[in-house]
């Protein structure tokens, strides 16, 4: 039996809230995955629930793993089997995996990431006539835009967002058309593609959704408030059988707008699921009290919200401080003196974040961080399955899984080299067009019309098709080394690179991608196929750094730095808070576009929260902008401000005695006390 004792009444209300519609409003810092956690253990070994019956679906990789060792942990492995704890996407592939032959495609499909999708946009195009007259990554992002509304090819022209005396809607509407019909010749989706074809395989197939349905009888959704339209259809097919759905988030940090998240769902909850109950937790486990009333000072101020009020018993005299500064150089240079104090007095770099609006006010920062020689990184950089020689790899993967996929054959036909050039590679293109076969089977039936390269072409086709046995045959690292060898991959790689240490670091990469493979054969057994594999790798979303499925909690020695969105979920012992401004926070086009500024406001809301003991915020008298001085004015969330919540100094650090604030400006900012002025 699991106990509840350990949770607060209104956390004990939620876990043991079963049956029918429940919505847990879950501020920052309340124990939401505790709550969740501890629901679906109470539902297996108290209620007696089958495992297999419960869905508890999450927005991210970590956020899903997380759920599942802790559910691990307070049932054990065995009363965990069954249980489907999961991302919103990787649930579409698996659904997909069974069902997406009813909507014409293989189930063999391949899943294209962002190069190859641009890729197929730069011929549609050149076909257009106009490869260079339009962004490729905008024409993209529309497209991604529509499916994540719910909006095909065929349905562009006639909806509110197409303008016909648009160009770009005018090129995007026929790239959209092309696009969609390459994807499908190859067998292939995209990300996008994944909730869309399961919307549209469950509205045109009631019956499989009925069958999901029925298949999970206790449905969780996590974050509820950053879901969009497609995802409520998703989500009411898969409750078309039962009501008995739980969902957890908070309108409070709804910050996804831009990628389509509605936060209508969260707050018209009852309306779509009438008899709904709603639970709110509002103790904070995480900050202390002064952090958190600035925090509902801040989000009081937006009008179509879910009243909360966050609590805690963590008391402090420390009020959050608010620093005035010179210019950019004087806020990056104080930020990073009073972080290089605290590293002195043995503080840890890794319980600070400074956190900002724009990945534009970085640099200065960055940059006084070097100068005083102070560790941090940047979160969001280039991901380990982004790399070029990991895609070459996983191009490889992918034509062997699938060999119509024409977009990875063509990155790898001549990756290593092996003869096989552009000319080469337009003979079978036509001949794979007048054949209307895929560029593969054109390979396979008619190397000849590659004259002297013949014997390359038919040793590539056998490579691929012997590679096809290989993976079934022997474990996933085994199979990968072994081709990696074959192809004389590391030979390639020193090649490439007349720098010895930038070489060696590209092999160390391929030495790191077969240890995730072994680790993933590890963790997955008989599941670890290939097909498993890249998929998975393919399903990496923003917040997963790299390939390990191990979640390291204990944090390096460095400073974070990250956008507010890209905080979202994670907390700091002390956060720098910088920027805060008119037209950075709310941002510039926010105002300018006469737009709702409730999601700045969240966004100001979600920085502040992230902070356990201590929140530093800035803002400068002016900023440098593309290189030219410009006056800046504090943000209105903080005008609003008073001294009970935060402790507001004119000149750099609240902790200084006038004496002190006075010599430092005049040792470190020669001149700029009268731009500072007394204000």
């Amino acid at each position: 039996m699991i106990s509840l004792s350990g949770l607060n009444p209104e956390q004990r209300s939620a876990a043991e809230t079963v049956e029918g519609p429940v919505l847990i409003l879950a501020g920052a810092g309340s124990g939401k995955t505790r709550t969740i956690t501890y629901r679906i253990a109470h539902m297996v070994s108290n209620l007696g629930i089958k495992g297999k019956s419960i869905l508890g679906v999450s927005f991210t990789n970590k956020a899903a793993r997380e759920m599942r060792e802790r559910v691990i942990t307070l049932l054990g492995k065995s009363q965990s089997r069954g249980l489907t704890l999961t991302t919103f996407h990787s649930l579409g592939v698996k659904i997909l995996k069974k069902e997406i032959d009813k909507l014409g495609y293989h189930l063999n499909f391949s899943i294209y990431d962002t190069s190859d999708q641009l890729g197929i946009v730069r011929e549609a195009l050149k076909l257009y006539h106009a490869d260079k007259k339009f962004d490729h990554k905008r024409i993209l992002s529309t497209i991604g835009f529509l499916k994540n509304r719910g909006i095909g090819s065929e349905d562009y022209i006639a909806s509110l967002h197409f303008n016909e005396d648009e160009p770009y809607d005018l090129a995007a509407e026929f790239v959209y058309r092309y696009y969609q019909d390459k994807l499908r010749f190859y067998n292939a989706i995209d990300f996008d593609d994944i909730l869309f074809l399961v919307v549209q395989l469950f509205r045109e197939n009631p019956d499989i959704a009925e069958k999901y349905s029925e298949r999970f009888q206790y449905i969780m959704i996590d974050e509820y408030q950053d879901t969009n339209g497609l995802q409520l259809q998703l989500i009411s097919g898969l409750t078309s059988k039962h009501d008995n759905l739980c969902v957890v988030g908070d309108d409070d940090q709804s910050i996804y707008a831009f990628r389509g998240a509605d936060i209508t769902n969260i707050l018209e909850f009852e309306k779509m699921f009438p008899g709904a109950k709603v639970i709110k937790l509002e103790q904070n486990y995480r900050s202390v009290s002064p952090i958190l009333s600035l925090a509902n000072h801040v989000i009081k101020e937006n009008k179509n919200r879910r009243a909360k009020t966050l609590w805690s018993t963590k008391e402090s005299n420390v009020k959050p401080y608010l620093w005035a500064m010179g210019d950019t150089d004087h806020e990056s240079q104080v930020v990073a003196d009073e972080i290089a104090k605290f590293q002195s007095k043995g503080g840890h770099l890794g319980d600070i974040a400074i956190l900002y609006r724009s990945n534009t006010q970085a640099q200065p920062i960055e940059d006084e961080l070097r100068l005083a020689q102070i560790p941090y990184t940047v979160l969001g950089g280039q991901k380990f399955y982004e790399k070029k020689e990991i895609k070459d790899l996983i191009a490889y993967f992918s034509v062997i899984l699938n060999p119509h996929d024409q977009m990875s054959l063509r990155r790898i036909l001549n990756v290593p080299h092996r003869g096989i050039g552009n000319a080469t590679l337009e003979k079978f293109l036509l001949k794979s067009e007048q054949d209307q076969v895929s560029l593969f089977e054109a390979m396979e039936k008619s190397p000849e019309i590659a004259g002297a390269r013949s014997e390359n072409i038919h040793k590539f086709v056998g490579l691929i098709r012997r590679y096809q046995d290989q993976f079934k045959k022997y474990p996933l690292a085994e199979a990968s080394s072994q081709l990696i060898e074959e192809i004389s991959f590391l030979k390639f790689i020193d090649k490439q690179y007349d720098n010895v240490k930038q070489a060696d670091r590209r092999k160390n990469d391929i030495m790191m991608f077969l240890e995730s493979a072994g680790r993933f054969t590890k963790f997955h057994g008989d599941q670890a196929t290939l097909k498993n594999f890249v998929e998975k790798l393919l399903l990496q979303d923003a917040q997963d750094n790299d390939l390990d499925e191990e979640d390291d909690d204990v944090r390096k020695n460095e400073v974070t730095m990250m956008t507010l969105h890209s905080s979202k979920g994670l907390e700091f012992d002390i956060v720098y808070l910088i920027g805060m401004e008119e037209e950075i926070l709310p941002h510039k086009r926010t105002i300018v576009d006469g737009e709702d500024i409730s999601e700045e406001r969240r966004l100001a809301y979600v920085g502040v929260t992230r902070a356990r003991e201590k929140l530093f915020m800035t803002y400068c008298k002016e900023r440098k902008i593309y290189g030219r001085k410009v006056p800046r004015h504090p943000s209105r969330f903080i005008t609003e401000l008073n001294s009970l919540f935060i402790e507001q100094d004119r000149t750099t650090f609240g902790h200084m005695t006038e004496e002190e604030k006075e010599d430092h400006i005049k040792s470190t900012f020669a001149g700029l006390a009268d731009l500072l002025g007394d204000d």
